[in-house]
């Protein structure tokens, strides 16, 4: 797999930094359309010492949070948007098919819907290998950023 987006410029991208970056590299990038990026799960992660300690997974919610991460970079990489900020705004649809433990590497597709008003809209997918981990839309409200860069 080539790496079009290291861990550098992700975070030149996005404001998240450690334990809350949930992206390590982009794979695929077409700016302000699409973006394929990938998380890879080790035990050492914070979330799997009380999720669950005896049979550790990655809680739901960091998977729709590492989906936001991937557009992100999707629509903030393209110029006319550099330097806003996404918050998420809402979740629709989202079904969780099998559970990701720590070894697995998640394969996060997303897809920019459409862009309205400051507000996006966009679909995501998350694979293990071939199978399917969920699966859902996501809105997002966007802002000029105010942080200063490193």
């Amino acid at each position: 797999m080539d790496i079009v987006m290291d861990i550098n410029e992700i975070m030149q991208i996005l404001p998240h930094r450690y334990p809350f970056l949930l992206v390590d590299r982009i794979i695929e990038l077409e700016p302000g359309a699409r973006a394929v990026g990938i998380k890879n799960l080790t035990i050492n992660e914070p979330q799997f010492a009380g999720h669950f300690p005896s049979r550790p997974i990655m809680p739901g919610v960091l998977m729709i949070e590492a989906m936001a991460q991937v557009g992100a970079c999707a629509l903030f990489s393209q110029e006319k948007y550099r330097g806003q900020l996404g918050f998420l705004a809402g979740v629709e649809k989202m079904r969780f098919k099998r559970l990701a433990v720590p070894g697995d590497s998640l394969t996060i597709k997303c897809e920019v819907i459409k862009i309205k008003g400051g507000f996006g809209w966009f679909k995501g997918e998350i694979h293990i290998q071939n199978d399917l981990v969920c699966r859902g839309e996501l809105m997002f409200g966007m802002e000029k950023s105010s942080r200063k860069d490193d």
